[in-house]
């Protein structure tokens, strides 16, 4: 099959929509860009090669077809040397669980376990007592004026939650949040040279720092809750050569911490402005705190931690009507996705109420093995907000960093009503 060739004018005029995506208009309000973006097609072509899908319905079913695969490390070595995917960081990146494909991605899977019931309730106690210091805290600052809450609580409770559940010392947190917030840049969707070096120095750190931690952790076993100690009883029995096993171990612990900290950080903070921008949705979760699960998904819908998720045509295949080519990149504009009126009744608008589907956590084999606990944390926090605080008010907009596939917000200015 042929690829669609793209008229000069409209690879032009994609060009300029990606380009208003990094403005800070843009990045403040992205979505009249992915309704440009839509009104092209539910797939239309990537002017850098490949294709963008902004329809709901074609980004479900790529997340779930097991035709489509995830850019993993072979599919990353045949683009070559001068790409982007040839990058440390990017080879590096392709080596954790949510860039594998099977079998290996269901190897690796069922040994790193899950959040299952006993696990969510233990962390549930300790992201409550998290949850209570963070809003003591914040509530303390209020009194003096504004706070961050993104810096305060936002960022905080994420790297509270893994940094305890792995044993990581409470002091290297804020240097581990650092790194993740820099290792981002290399699965962003168009990073440049430098956004690249910086992941690549980020990748470095990392990698030393969880090589250690494995190390540690093989001498020193914790108890039977630790999930390091865990993981290398598991591969100790799957993998013969004890440095592969504490490499798979380490890719484990890595993407627990990525995973953990960069979307649901996000998450926390997108759900606090959408509470605190509009008076009354913080008076209807007072009056019906059985909404607040609901209050989570819905933003998780509207503004998502992750806006693209990109997979590889493993074979010649028609998309809708377009013809994709073994080996092909399609990005799926999760952003767009969930502003399609197709699926979406009134899709511009924040309806709690509504009974929602969204692709934030992916799709399919690869659907987010973290979830549970981002909606722990999401829903406890909420709920708390709403108990124990006076109704927060919007000091100012928020800065938005200027990623196309990761959202997050630089800070959240708020101060009591």
């Amino acid at each position: 099959m042929g690829s669609v060739t793209t008229p000069a004018s409209d690879r032009r005029a994609t060009i300029s929509l990606f380009s208003r995506l990094r403005t800070a208009d843009g990045q403040a309000d992205p979505f009249p860009i992915y309704a440009e973006l839509r009104a092209r097609g539910a797939v239309s072509p990537a002017p850098w090669g490949g294709h963008l899908v902004t329809g709901y319905g074609t980004c479900d079913q790529v997340l779930r077809n097991g035709v489509w695969l995830e850019p993993d490390t072979s599919w990353r070595e045949k683009q070559g040397e001068r790409t982007r995917w040839s990058a440390p960081s990017a080879r590096e990146i392709s080596r954790t669980l949510p860039a594998l494909n099977p079998p290996e991605h269901t190897r690796v899977r069922r040994s790193a376990g899950g959040f299952d019931r006993t696990t969510v309730e233990q962390l549930g106690r300790r992201v409550s007592q998290v949850v209570e210091g963070l809003l003591d805290t914040l509530h303390e600052r209020l009194r003096d004026g504004e706070a961050d809450f993104a810096a305060l609580v936002g960022e905080q409770l994420p790297v509270a939650t893994v940094g305890y559940w792995l044993g990581l010392p409470s002091a290297d947190w804020p240097r581990l949040r650092e790194l993740t917030h820099d290792q981002v840049f290399t699965q962003e969707l168009l990073p440049s040279a430098s956004q690249l070096a910086r992941s690549d120095a980020a990748l470095v750190e990392l990698r030393a720092y969880f090589l250690e931690l494995v190390r540690d952790r093989r001498r020193h076993p914790g108890d039977g809750d630790d999930p390091v100690s865990r993981w290398i009883r598991t591969w100790d029995e799957l993998e013969p050569d004890q440095d592969k096993a504490d490499e798979a171990v380490y890719f484990l612990a890595l993407f627990v911490l990525l995973a953990a900290l960069e979307t649901t950080a996000t998450l926390l903070s997108t759900m606090t402005l959408l509470l605190v921008e509009e008076p009354g949705r913080w008076g209807l979760l007072h009056e019906h705190p059985d909404l607040v699960p609901a209050f989570v998904e819905e933003t998780l819908r509207y503004d998502s931690p992750t806006h693209v998720i990109s997979r590889i045509a493993s074979q010649d295949c028609l998309l809708e009507d377009t013809e994709v080519k073994a080996g092909e990149m399609v990005h799926l504009m999760v952003g767009a996705a969930h502003r399609d009126p197709a699926r979406f009744p009134d899709a511009g608008s924040f309806d709690p109420r509504r009974k929602v589907a969204h692709l934030a956590f992916s799709g399919g084999i690869h659907y987010c093995l973290g979830a549970p606990l981002a909606r722990l944390e999401a829903q406890t926090l909420l709920s708390r907000m709403i108990a124990r605080l006076p109704r927060l008010t919007l000091v100012r907009r928020p800065a938005m960093a200027p990623r196309v596939a990761f959202r997050r917000l630089m800070n959240l200015d708020v101060s009591l009503t």
